[in-house]
């Protein structure tokens, strides 16, 4: 993600958030990361002049709110916010949730996986491909 900017987290459940910091730093991702708890925050972070636009957001399905869904459903429609590539990082193995984050134009859809080695593994994917990815300007 070297080349790309920022990284919005979009997370309700600090430890969850904490073991992403801990999983980018572990290996050496070094861009800016903005967290915020729910879509709610997320779009006004997103709409907020004063914020950087984020080169990619990593995004939970399950939150308070405004959840996963919910948020890419109001993202998507936003010309102006609706090409930031963003990944959802979820618990969540339902078929449903997959086909509506896809449907709604996510890049992937990664599980969070319990094991932290396996977590850190996961950061390091989504960080080799983001930094191989040509985005357009």
């Amino acid at each position: 993600m070297k080349n790309y900017g920022s990284i919005l987290l979009v997370e309700d459940d600090i430890v969850d958030a904490m073991t992403v910091e801990r999983a980018l730093n572990d290996i050496n991702v070094t861009n800016p990361l903005f967290m915020v708890g729910n879509g709610e925050e997320a779009l006004e972070f997103l709409n907020d002049s004063k914020n950087e636009v984020p080169g990619i957001i990593l995004l939970d399905l399950n939150m308070p709110k405004m959840n996963g869904i919910e948020f890419l459903r109001v993202m998507k429609s936003d010309d102006s916010i609706k090409r930031i590539p963003v990944i959802v990082l979820t618990t969540s193995r339902e078929d449903q949730d997959k086909i509506e984050s896809f449907n709604l134009g996510v890049a992937g859809y990664m599980i969070k996986p319990v094991d932290y080695l396996q977590f850190v593994e996961t950061m390091r994917t989504i960080d080799y491909y983001w930094t191989l990815s040509e985005l357009p300007g």
